[in-house]
């Protein structure tokens, strides 16, 4: 530490001694913590209530927990969280790619394929995803079958079915919103790093997949996780066009014994269950594409003696 003198003529700095320092020095090892009692009478009175909840709910015969234990791990609920894992992957991966596709549009210098962007961002983020669902699911009511007239058409509900409406659906909608995310991402790098990898001969393709992409992932990922648990949720819309998930399972067990509040239950509970493990994956991806701003952090020097 240095100081210097504001009067007469300029001083060169004079470093503090060891001596000067400790006697400015605090010692926080006897600083007392302030006092804020209203803060714990509140979370005092929050946790009570959060247990009152919980023990009101635990004790309530009208939840019926006997039911939800013996239909937790019912082999037709196992197999609609099959379903419900399989869409989320599924129309993760081709939103994913569909996104991709209109963030590079979208920053595209054609005009054309700009606007095609903007167009497609406009329809499917301004429609609700349930009529996007039903609207696929009943295809088959605007043009009965698929094809070229006179050399080769099949039939259109041999090929969408339940499970490709579903798929469809969810994709092109999830397309919509990976997009913007995609193309923020992007947009945070520095631009002077596209200029860099373009002086050293990279392809537009080389730019994009080793130089932009891998910096923009720590924006990308947070949203991304967010969509992936969206996704997850969204899926019980599929049950409409009676796609076999993990909601549409627990309805047809409660609609046979109409115990619909212990099924619901049942959904809810493996619903919390994989929300939170994605949300754990979430977490550790983070941190793994932010390990360089941990890794880069300014350490300030230690005051000479």
């Amino acid at each position: 530490m240095t100081t210097t003198s504001t009067t007469g003529a300029a001083q060169k700095p004079r470093k503090w001694t060891s001596e000067e320092l400790a006697r400015t020095a605090i010692d926080v090892s006897t600083a007392v913590p302030r006092r804020h009692p209203v803060r714990l009478a509140v979370t005092i009175l929050i946790a009570l209530l959060l247990a009152a909840s919980v023990a009101a709910c635990a004790v309530n015969p009208n939840f019926g927990w006997e039911t939800v234990g013996e239909y937790l791990f019912a082999p037709s609920v196992l197999t609609g969280i099959k379903m419900t894992l399989s869409l989320t992957v599924v129309s993760m991966i081709l939103g994913t790619v569909l996104g991709l596709l209109c963030a590079m549009f979208k920053m595209s210098n054609m005009r054309f394929f700009a606007w095609l962007a903007d167009l497609y961002l406009w329809f499917f983020r301004s429609t609700p995803l349930l009529v996007q669902l039903l609207f696929w699911y009943n295809f088959a009511a605007l043009f009965p079958t698929l094809g070229i007239p006179g050399v080769w058409s099949v039939a259109t509900n041999d090929v969408i079915t339940p499970l490709t409406a579903a798929i469809v659906g969810l994709s092109l909608n999830e397309g919509a919103y990976m997009g913007e995310i995609i193309r923020a991402g992007l947009q945070s790098v520095d631009p002077a790093q596209r200029e860099t990898a373009e002086a050293f001969g990279m392809s537009k393709r080389q730019i994009l997949f080793r130089v932009l992409l891998p910096q923009a992932m720590r924006s990308i990922i947070p949203p991304t996780g967010n969509q992936v648990i969206s996704m997850v949720k969204a899926t019980a819309m599929v049950s409409v066009i009676a796609m076999d998930d993990l909601l549409y399972s627990v309805q047809t067990i409660y609609n046979e014994n109409f115990q619909i509040i212990p099924l619901l239950l049942v959904a809810v509970i493996w619903y919390l269950v994989i929300t939170s493990v994605l949300t754990v994956l979430q977490a550790k991806i983070e941190r793994y594409y932010g390990r360089s701003e941990r890794n880069s952090g300014y350490v300030p020097e230690a005051p000479q003696a």
